[in-house]
């Protein structure tokens, strides 16, 4: 094997690693900005309590107390593991809304009323964000990847994947309220309810896929953050 051989080698090994790197911390930081597993469980659980226990006694009011217990449980227990506050609350409140709408009108179909309305309202942020230049996801997950806004001129190839993702991540959420809300309208209460719970997990799943799949193969973030720092040790050395 020649020396160019060897080089070659090298950099094709340093290359996949650090493609398989670049990956992996996209992974790592969509789980974070999205809750992770545990997220999932937090935002779908309580739903899945409120239909359950309202298809079994239809008790509108035992039904959504059950539920919002049940989350400020799961909030608690987040909170004493020291873990995100804004993903410990996020679900509590959502929960929150649900059983106040739901008690107010007397309409079981009304708990899951603030979640259809966020989830539009959500896609129409992502599609309108996208169309404009600034996609949402970039937003949301620049401070994650410690880039911050440094995509939006400096990184044009990542910008592309955001935009993309936030395509995704709309069409996905439109197409989940073009189920959800005929149904709130004319479904059957009982029926709406779980169709509402089994539509929770798929479509995001499908849309933090597709996420990953655009983040990894756009080029890497660059790291704000680290160049900052790098700037003030070079001038605290040049003043010294």
């Amino acid at each position: 094997m020649t020396s160019l051989d060897k080089q070659t080698g090298t950099d094709e090994a340093a290359e996949d690693a650090g493609d398989s790197g670049s990956q992996a911390v996209t992974e790592a930081a969509l789980f974070e900005a999205f809750g992770g597993i545990r997220g999932l469980i937090e935002t779908t659980v309580p739903g899945l309590v409120f239909i359950a226990w309202y298809t079994v006694n239809k008790d509108i009011h035992a039904a959504a107390i059950t539920a919002l217990v049940l989350a400020g449980v799961m909030a608690v227990f987040r909170l004493a593991r020291k873990d995100t506050v804004k993903h410990a609350f996020s679900g509590i409140f959502g929960v929150a809304f649900g059983v106040l709408f739901a008690m107010m009108t007397g309409n079981a179909k009304d708990f899951y009323l603030p979640g259809m309305l966020y989830t539009l309202g959500l896609a129409l942020a992502y599609l309108i964000t996208a169309m404009a230049g600034v996609p949402l996801l970039g937003l949301v997950l620049g401070p994650v990847f410690k880039e911050n806004l440094s995509w939006r001129k400096r990184n044009p190839g990542r910008k592309k994947a955001y935009t993309k993702a936030s395509y995704a991540w709309g069409f996905i959420l439109l197409a989940k309220c073009a189920v959800l809300f005929p149904l709130y309208f004319w479904g059957d209460t009982a029926q709406f309810g779980w169709v509402t719970v089994a539509l929770k997990i798929p479509p995001f799943l499908l849309a933090v896929y597709l996420t990953w799949i655009f983040l990894a193969k756009a080029p890497a973030p660059i790291n704000v953050i680290a160049e900052m720092e790098a700037r003030e040790a070079a001038e605290k050395s040049t003043a010294s």
